[in-house]
């Protein structure tokens, strides 16, 4: 089935709305593709960052409204511009030519016709990289096969958030996330094998899973990283992320960092399993310049050097 704004079943959400006729679905978005900023990014796992940065072009809209985003600007706001799919066929050029390592498409789900058609026909102008999805692994089993069967991307940069269906609605509004992030990390690992890097250290294709460690989540953050390698082992890399950072608005324990002895509890589980591939974050990472400011940047902003996860 060709994926269309008409009727949108796009996300898990199925909201059915006729984005076509200008209705916002359950992402806040209309048909109209709207980008929030494109840049080289030098804080993503190494692998993908590499020396010179992904290539990041972050949409506009989320079908997934966490109470803790770090991205509410574009997920929850308003930032934003309309741009069509020539112009971001364009911006996919320009970071390739810029030295991006990927093409790293973040929260892109609600936009898939669009997508489709800019990376097919960038692939056409000569992109060669790899083009990474990097999403909140609120996915339905379709959106992934339709990606890897098209060949669109080669790389899934995927949350797993929630093993508990109540923690899900009370932080996402969403219960049915951890069936529907089980089913698509399955159809996933399935589409695209096992992690392949080349001799720089970058990977190729393959499947990365992000951990977001939540204050006062530790048990099931360790809940979610036995389930993970006990099902897939180093077919998938993990990343586990400390990088956690409150917004003033938000209830207690959402309130607060994480805490040195949680994340050192979290790291220490995985050792204790034998993780073989896995990335962890220093606490710095927890720091509001490590959220990119969206605006119109144009399209294309190199940013400065940061200091890039650790293995």
């Amino acid at each position: 089935m060709t994926p269309t704004y008409d009727g949108c079943t796009l996300c898990p959400r199925a909201c059915g709305v006729d984005r076509t006729a200008g209705g916002r679905g359950a992402c806040g978005q209309s048909a109209t593709l709207r980008v929030a900023r494109a840049s080289l990014h030098r804080w993503e796992e190494p692998p993908l960052s590499g020396t010179r940065g992904s290539g990041t072009v972050f949409f506009s809209g989320c079908p997934l409204r966490c109470l803790y985003c770090q991205n509410a600007a574009i997920s929850h706001g308003g930032a934003g511009v309309p741009v069509t799919v020539e112009q971001l066929t364009e911006t996919y050029l320009r970071l390739a030519d810029a030295g991006a390592h990927n093409i790293n498409l973040v929260t892109a789900t609600h936009f898939l016709p669009d997508v489709l058609r800019s990376v097919r026909e960038a692939k056409k102008r000569g992109v060669a990289l790899p083009f990474v999805w990097n999403t909140s692994g609120y996915e339905t089993v379709e959106t992934v096969r339709t990606l890897v069967e098209t060949d669109t991307v080669q790389i899934f940069l995927t949350d797993f958030r929630y093993t508990r269906a109540d923690t899900a609605a009370a932080l996402s509004a969403a219960p049915d996330y951890p069936a529907v992030a089980r089913a698509a990390l399955r159809e996933m690992v399935q589409g695209v094998g096992a992690p392949v890097f080349d001799d720089r250290g970058l990977m190729r294709r393959g499947v990365i899973v992000r951990l977001l460690l939540l204050p006062g989540h530790l048990l099931e953050a360790k809940q979610a990283l036995r389930e993970l390698w006990r099902a897939y082992g180093d077919a998938v890399c993990l990343s586990l992320m400390s990088q956690y950072t409150p917004r003033p608005d938000l209830p207690a324990p959402l309130d607060r960092r994480v805490t040195e002895a949680e994340y050192r509890s979290f790291v220490c589980e995985a050792q204790t399993l034998g993780v073989t591939c896995a990335y962890t974050q220093e606490r710095e990472a927890a720091a509001e310049s490590y959220i990119p400011p969206f605006f119109d940047t144009g399209l294309l902003v190199c940013d400065p050097p940061k200091a890039a996860a650790t293995t």
